[in-house]
């Protein structure tokens, strides 16, 4: 029985992740955790019965009623994900909490040696030095949930390390792709939220629109896989079917595909080395007609300066990440209370990236310090 801690069981990662796991066999929920959604949170206790639920905020759970299952432990605050991460009876921990929440609990499963299943992106984009040393040094497992990400693992194994040329990472390009410059500032989040093709939380769909969510990709996909800037490129694929891609030194480019469904890398990353039949996951229908596009990002357009901005952190290291992940959380909660046109969120990042100071080598508490300086400033 493969014992896991899903954190950040309520949002559109956990969901689907419960979804995966209640398919499997030999696969046991052990901990579950949420933020606000107490409500979701307890309902999955239910369903799943694992020892432990950790609700992370400490206000929110203490005026909650909760009636959990028995045997079920609740534990309330943050700091609890780390000892969860690192419990004997734990395995695999899926790391799926938005944003930089989730860089403790994370770096805490890599260091007691775990297999973690990542969905939480900026835990490398901000951390990606210490979490990849911190593996190598544990041996634990990070296996990348993220679709693009998985697609790139997945292509890999078509050949050796030293034969790769690119990785080419697929960008839908958001709801916006299309719309002209001289209408972005008009863009509301209920119309930033309406993703062509993905059903993801906001702050994902948010940063899909603005093309950040790919910046923090690239930078992701720099640590994952040990890639200089000139072996990382982007193209924009409206249809999301080709997830990524990886061309090798003599020419042949090894893609990845299938519908547009968490649930299929999520299932790869519990599941690898083996591929598992069945699950809930959307299959590619052979019986009918469909076309693929691809475009070139130009990089001289302003829609496209997050790209820059992502390529640009990924050759720096460092503190640089910590710094743009926390400015562009600023500037989409800015966004959303109307505080920030859709079309200043990443000349926002930009600026205040510009303005932070830089160090190469910072420790995690150090990272974790920058994080909060740049949030107040």
């Amino acid at each position: 029985m493969n014992n896991i801690a899903l954190f950040g069981s309520t949002g559109s990662i956990g969901k689907s992740t419960l979804d995966v796991v209640a398919s499997l066999e030999d696969f046991r929920v052990t901990a579950i955790s949420g933020h606000r959604e107490l409500r979701v949170l307890q309902e999955q206790a239910w369903r799943f019965r694992p020892r432990w639920v950790v609700a992370t905020d400490k206000a929110v759970a203490k005026d909650f009623s909760w009636a959990l299952p028995p045997g079920t432990e609740l534990l309330i605050g943050a700091k609890y994900l780390e000892d969860v991460a690192q419990a004997p009876e734990v395995e695999t921990v899926v790391s799926a909490i938005v944003g930089r929440a989730g860089l403790e609990s994370t770096v805490a499963a890599v260091r007691a040696g775990k297999r973690v299943a990542l969905a939480n992106k900026e835990s490398l984009v901000v951390g990606g030095e210490i979490v990849t040393r911190e593996a190598k040094r544990s041996g634990a497992e990070i296996i990348p949930v993220d679709s693009e990400h998985s697609a790139i693992f997945q292509a890999l194994q078509a050949g050796r390390r030293e034969e790769l040329l690119r990785i080419i990472l697929t960008a839908s390009g958001g709801p916006f792709r299309t719309l002209p410059d001289s209408e972005l500032q008009n863009v509301t989040p209920e119309d930033a939220m309406r993703h062509p093709t993905w059903d993801m939380g906001m702050k994902v769909t948010l940063d899909s629109a603005t093309l950040m969510n790919k910046a923090l990709e690239i930078i992701e996909a720099r640590w994952l896989f040990d890639l200089r800037q000139d072996e990382i490129s982007v193209m924009i694929h409206p249809q999301s079917v080709v997830h990524s891609l990886v061309e090798f030194c003599d020419g042949s480019v090894i893609a990845q595909m299938s519908p547009p469904d968490m649930r299929l890398p999520i299932q790869y990353a519990l599941t690898y080395p083996k591929r598992l039949p069945g699950g809930p996951a959307k299959r590619m229908d052979w019986t009918r007609d469909f076309a693929l596009e691809f475009f070139a990002p130009d990089y001289s357009l302003p829609r496209y300066e997050a790209l820059c901005l992502g390529l640009q952190v990924s050759h720096a290291g460092g503190t640089a990440g910590a710094v743009l992940n926390a400015a562009n959380e600023v500037a989409v909660e800015a966004f959303c209370r109307g505080k920030l046109r859709f079309d200043e969120i990443v000349p926002f990042v930009r600026e205040t990236f510009a303005r932070q100071p830089f160090s190469a080598e910072p420790s995690l508490e150090e990272l974790i310090a920058v994080d909060e300086l740049v949030r107040r400033s």
